[in-house]
């Protein structure tokens, strides 16, 4: 992991320093909310529909047991003894007061952690593939790339007052898993065909909310020692092309569409060939620098199977039950990364308790070498867990409410926060997440549905990824009533798609009816073996539309 240097350090306390004086001056009357609000924004504050929200950067996902054992005392002394994981693996803070802002910056600056740029028009928290450094598929750890672009971008002074948010996701597997294709900016890390040197193919124009874009690759192929240059120059582009009389035609993804990504790219081509790329490129003892901090940790030279796993499994089918879903293939030989479940019947999505965190920190500290990572799913995964600790892991989990065995299944649903908390929300996500899950609550049901990922936003701005959802659900007021709205076909992997829209809204009551329809064409069309997402592709939306006719007669 990432060990904050003297700057970092000097930058985040003096950071708090002046915010600490600038909520001093607005408790006291001497600054508006008007004036306050963009200082606020810069520091992660925002206000929701009953108080203020804290955002917190985890960048790429990572944390140490000591910080998420920092969060948990921060959530039980400020908050109301719970945070919220979101899909940009951050975690919010639903109800701390304004005057406690400070001292909680403090609390996360004593642990190298703080809520810079974590909101307003800059580059966000830069996210990463959840199993970087230890999945079989990995042609390199994304991790160090990701950091170097948090050091460029953090308060970078070209790039800090942008026409809109902008974000940026990097993978280093053959696989997606950090929904490149719907950033800003999404990095794939991959070798050259012909001369097998690694680098990277750069994507531009992705984007969900109120006009949703899968990502155009704008470079096939970028040399590792040009990415800062690279980045600079679609950054240019953009800084200087995009609307900003407009907030919703202002992300970069409205540039690529109007002026087509043939013109796009030249333009950014045309910028990269100006620049001085030796004085924007990292220098190669830097990026050897940081690249070490993510150096393995000192594995166990063990068997690629247990015995004791292998008994223990044979033994106790609900703990079959959860390796078989919460835990992932390792690349090397002994170990797997277990996912931790943030999605039990009936509790709010992506929700933990600062009891819970406390016990994941000490399970991450005893058996996974002190680390753990952020699902853009939310969820928490120990990535470096010895087979032969799988076990008593599990134990441990389970009394803490923590051991659902639903990874990837129908009730792993992403929600965003919603109506219950958000000031932008329309509708209300959890309660629906909620219905949803305790309808297909029995867990041999789960599994012989499937992998089924059902992802719910309660507005237009889609904090839920609904658009990339196998199922997305987009919660809309409609005549004072909140309406759902059912897309089918979304896929958030390296065959990224938008999904399509099955209908009419519906009622809150009606949507878990509505996806019992839904499964239940797929289990008369599916193929053996197929998955439900390939059933969709296979077949397209005219039998669900068929079988869905009496909800929209109902609805319309």
């Amino acid at each position: 992991m990432y060990r904050y240097d003297e700057f970092d350090e000097r930058f985040v306390r003096d950071r708090v320093a002046q915010f600490r004086d600038q909520v001093s001056r607005r408790l006291d009357g001497s600054l508006t909310e008007d004036e306050f609000k963009p200082l606020r924004l810069k520091n992660g504050v925002y206000l929701q529909l009953h108080a203020y929200m804290l955002r917190i950067a985890i960048p790429y996902g990572t944390l140490s047991s000591r910080q998420l054992r920092q969060l948990a005392y921060i959530g039980e002394r400020y908050d109301r003894g719970y945070g919220h994981f979101t899909t940009r693996q951050n975690l919010q803070f639903n109800w701390p007061k304004l005057r406690d802002v400070p001292a909680i910056l403090d609390l996360l600056a004593d642990v190298e952690m703080h809520c810079v740029q974590t909101s307003g028009n800059c580059i966000r928290n830069v996210t990463a593939d959840h199993f970087a450094g230890v999945a079989q598929d990995e042609i390199e750890d994304p991790r160090p790339v990701c950091e170097l672009i948090r050091q460029w971008s953090t308060a970078h002074p070209e790039f800090s007052y942008l026409p809109r948010k902008f974000k940026i996701a990097v993978t280093g597997a053959l696989h997606d898993r950090a929904v490149i294709k719907a950033h800003d900016i999404g990095i794939r890390i991959l070798k050259h065909p012909e001369t097998g040197d690694i680098g990277y193919e750069i994507s531009v124009g992705g984007g969900l909310g109120r006009t949703p874009m899968i990502g155009k690759v704008v470079r096939d192929f970028l040399p590792k020692g040009d990415l800062l240059a690279y980045l600079e120059a679609v950054m240019r582009v953009y800084n200087l092309e995009g609307r900003r009389d407009n907030k919703y035609k202002a992300r970069v993804k409205i540039l690529v569409h109007e002026i087509g990504t043939e013109e796009f790219t030249r333009r950014v081509e045309a910028e990269f060939a100006r620049l001085d790329g030796p004085s924007i490129n990292a220098d190669p003892e830097e990026v050897a620098r940081i690249a070490a901090y993510f150096a393995p940790p000192p594995y166990e030279d063990l068997p690629a199977e247990s015995p004791a796993l292998a008994t223990a499994v044979a033994a106790d089918p609900a703990f079959a039950r959860w390796v078989e879903t919460n835990t992932t293939p390792h690349r090397v030989p002994g170990y797997k990364a277990a996912t931790i479940s943030l999605k039990p019947i009936g509790l709010a999505p992506g929700d933990a308790t600062s009891a819970q965190m406390y016990i994941v920190a000490d399970l991450a500290e005893r058996y996974s070498f002190d680390e753990l990572r952020v699902t853009h799913a939310q969820n928490l995964v120990l990535p470096h867990v010895r087979q032969d600790d799988l076990f008593a892991i599990w134990q441990a989990l389970g009394p803490a409410g923590l051991a659902t065995a639903n990874l990837g299944l129908i009730t792993d649903i992403i929600a965003c926060p919603g109506l219950d908390y958000c000031a932008l929300a329309t509708a209300r996500s959890i309660p629906i997440a909620q219905a949803i899950q305790q309808r297909f609550a029995d867990q041999q049901r789960q599994a012989a549905i499937g992998e089924l990922n059902i992802k719910i936003s309660g507005c237009i701005n889609a904090c839920g990824h609904h658009h990339v959802g196998h199922i997305g659900i987009l919660g809309l007021e409609k005549r004072g009533i909140e309406s759902y709205q059912i897309t089918l076909g979304g896929d958030a992997t390296e065959n990224a798609a938008i999904g399509e829209i099955l209908g009419p809204g519906l009622a809150a009551e009606a949507v878990p009816d509505a996806i019992e329809t839904i499964v239940g064409v797929y289990e008369r069309e599916r193929h053996d073996g197929e998955r439900f997402i390939e059933t969709v592709r296979r077949v397209g939306l005219a039998p669900f539309k068929v079988a869905f006719r009496e909800f929209f007669d109902d609805a319309a």
